[in-house]
Order: structure tokens, then sequence, then C-alpha cells
């Protein structure tokens, strides 16, 4: 098998991995609420001649290769979208009031691409490659959730891969970018404040426990963490993104509800800031007569890359691509540094499997802001170029076939 080969008959499916990639875009589910994507996948897996098996809540897992014993190295796409209304104007747009504005169809159809390519060449597998197709990326569940129902054993895997799309990046469509050996994508922690006062007529505040101006004040508090109380090589983001109460304008409420998260680079800085939140919150409250209550509801630790897998996935990929077309960031300093004034600093849940085993994250240019691509992820007029798509299926089948050549296990002696 030579790359020449395989970036071919990736190619040659083209028309196929977009038709994939468009069904998934118009019927996105959320969460583990994704029956029409894992109906569809795993239809297609069972036609490719896959035995699809069911991993978790809304996950499922197929093998392919094994015919030579050797080691198993697996490849993950998720499958689960935002619930956000889509507005990209797309013919194949969802209107279910859900949109794939990460880019997870993206990964599936690709994943469903190299599925193809991996089946043509099975007998010249040197070893396993075992296929992952997670739900509920988005609220950092999935992962953690297939791996307590035994997603990396039986076979055990050795090393895995994750690629995730990028838009609005400033490369040709399909161009990869290889995470440095270390962390590359900060922890997280999704949590709620309720703010608990006492409800009352407008008029009459002084007899009522306004939540409101409790809640005010404690936005604004909780941002003095970062700005007080780290230091300056502490980085973290605390954000809120929600707060609800009320439903009438001469009206005090009972109750407000917020809602936002924290990213971490470092746990014990992650800890700290989760403890404060808490102090702040409920001190805060206390000032203007209210309660509050923090809940944490979700999170992720931080996605950490192997060194080995850094440096022979980089190799693999420019064998397959071109040195025009794969890139460490190391080698795009430039743009890591666009990245970092634009604040980027998204957590993948990912992030499990690399806890578990040695892991490497790859980004994929799908999206050049000269040619209209200009909306970032999770935004609702979002788009994704599609030309990305066949070499995606390619990277995910060749970096596999190559690693799994590269590490064949020794013959036992007899």
């Amino acid at each position: 098998m030579s790359p020449k080969e395989l970036l071919t008959e990736s190619r040659k499916m083209q028309e196929t991995i977009v038709s994939y990639r468009r069904y998934l875009h118009s019927h996105p589910g959320t969460g583990f609420e994704i029956e029409d994507t894992l109906s569809f996948v795993k239809s297609k897996l069972t036609e490719m001649g896959y035995a699809p098996a069911k991993c978790g809540k809304a996950g499922l897992v197929a093998c392919v290769g094994g015919k030579r014993k050797g080691r198993v190295f697996l490849l993950r796409a998720d499958m689960d979208a935002l619930p956000i209304a889509e507005q990209s104007g797309l013919d194949f747009a969802a209107e279910n009031g859900r949109m794939h504005a990460c880019g997870h169809d993206m990964h599936t159809a690709m994943l469903l691409g190299a599925a193809r390519l991996l089946k043509q060449y099975e007998d010249k597998i040197e070893g396993t490659v075992k296929l992952m197709f997670q739900p509920a990326e988005e609220i950092f569940e999935g992962s953690h959730d297939m791996i307590q129902d035994g997603l990396l054993q039986n076979p055990a895997v050795d090393k895995a891969l994750m690629i995730h799309v990028m838009a609005g990046m400033p490369l040709p469509p399909g161009s990869v970018i290889v995470a440095s050996p270390g962390i590359s994508a900060p922890g997280a922690d999704i949590f709620e404040i309720k703010i608990q006062g006492k409800g009352v007529h407008g008029s009459m505040p002084n007899l009522g426990i306004d939540p409101l101006n409790a809640a005010a004040h404690i936005l604004i508090a909780l941002q003095e963490i970062q700005t007080r109380e780290l230091a300056l090589n502490e980085q973290a983001v605390l954000t809120i993104g929600t707060m609800n109460a009320g439903a009438a304008p001469n009206v005090i409420p009972d109750t407000v509800i917020m809602g936002g998260s924290i990213r971490t680079f470092d746990e014990e800085t992650r800890t700290f800031i989760k403890q404060r939140l808490i102090e702040i919150a409920k001190g805060t409250a206390q000032t203007f007569r209210a309660d509050a209550e923090v809940t944490f509801k979700s999170g992720c630790p931080t996605l950490t890359n192997d060194k080995e897998l850094s440096v022979s996935i980089l190799k693999y990929v420019r064998e397959l691509l071109g040195p025009e077309k794969a890139f460490s960031i190391g080698e795009l300093s430039s743009m890591e540094k666009e990245q970092k004034s634009s604040g980027s600093a998204g957590s993948e849940d990912f992030a499990y499997i690399s806890q578990e085993v040695p892991s490497i994250m790859l980004a994929l240019a799908a999206g050049q802001p000269e040619k209209g691509y200009i909306y970032p992820q999770h935004h609702p007029m979002v788009t994704f170029d599609e030309d990305a798509l066949a070499d995606g299926s390619a990277v995910y089948a060749y970096t596999a076939l190559r690693w799994l050549e590269d590490n064949q296990k020794p013959l036992c002696k007899q």
C-alpha cells in the first residue's frame, strides 16, 4: 500500500463521503439523543461488512483487521450536535432546532469513509483498527461513558487518534496540523449557580430579597478570580453564559439560575477556581440577603498528546499529503499567536481517552476565510468546506495503518 494509492482511493469516494455528511448534517441530535445518526452510522457500517457493537448509552464500536496479530489503534469521531437553531442557509440545513455547528458531522462522515478504505486494505492491516463513534462530546460525557462500558478493552487499545475540523483556518482544505507533545486542550467544568431570593411586586422591593441584584454582583465578583487571584502564568477562563430569571418586568423573581464554564490547563488551578467560585457565590449572595447554591454539572480533564505519536503521526501525514499540507503546531507559530489572541481554548472530552492510553489530536483545515468561511465553530451561521472530507478520511486510515506497520509485535520464540 502506497500513500498515493490510498489517497487516490479516498478521493474517488468524495461524493459518497459528502452524501454521508449531508445526511448527518440535516438529521442532528444532541447529547445521547442521536437516534437518527446512530441508525445511519450503524446501517452504513453493516453495509460495509462490519459488525458494529453498541458501547455505552449511544456509542458504536467496530473493528477491522485482526487477521494478522498485532497492536490496536483507535480512531475516534464524535457524532453529537449543538442545541442551536441553524442559520447557515445551506440547502441541507437542519430544521429541528439543533445544528452541527462544531463539525461533528464532518468527523463522522470522514470516519465512515475511513472505514470503507480500511475494509479495502483489511488483509494488509498489521493488527487491528478500532473505530469509535461517540455521542455527547459537547457535554463532556460521551467518551467517559464509553470507557466505562469497555471501549478500551476487548481488544485492548494501544494508541488513539482524533481529528477535529477547523473553520476559518487560512490553509487549503484538508491540511493537517499535528499537536505538539503535552497539553493541547484545557480541562473544563460546567457549573450552575442558583440564587434564592424572595419574590415580590416591583413597587415594593423592600419587602422582598432581589436575587437578580445578587446575581449581578456575583457575575462581576467572579471576574476578580482571574485578575487578582491567579498568577500571570496560570492560564484560565471563567465564563458566565446564561442568566435566567423572572417572567414579568414589574415583578422581582424568587430565583435566578446562572450557568457557566471554567477552562484551565492545570489541575491545581482548576481546583482553586472551583473552590473560590463556591465561596464568592455564597458570600456575595449572603451580602444581599440571598442564598446561593453551586452545582458542577459535567467536565473533562486536560487533553495530553503523546510525544512518540506527535512525531510519528506528523511523519505519516507528510507521507500522505506532502509537506505543503502537513504541519506541526511549532511550524505555524504565526497561526498559533493568532489563535491565542482570539482566545481559542476549547475543551475536548477525548481527554478522557488521553488519560488512559497514549493519544494524539489532529486539526484539519476545513474553511479558508478568504473563501467566505468566516464564522467560528458554534456559530449558527458557520459552514465547513467539504473539499476537506476525502483527505480527512485518508488521514484517519493511513495514520492507523502506518503506525501498526511500524509497531508490529515481535514474533514469539519457540
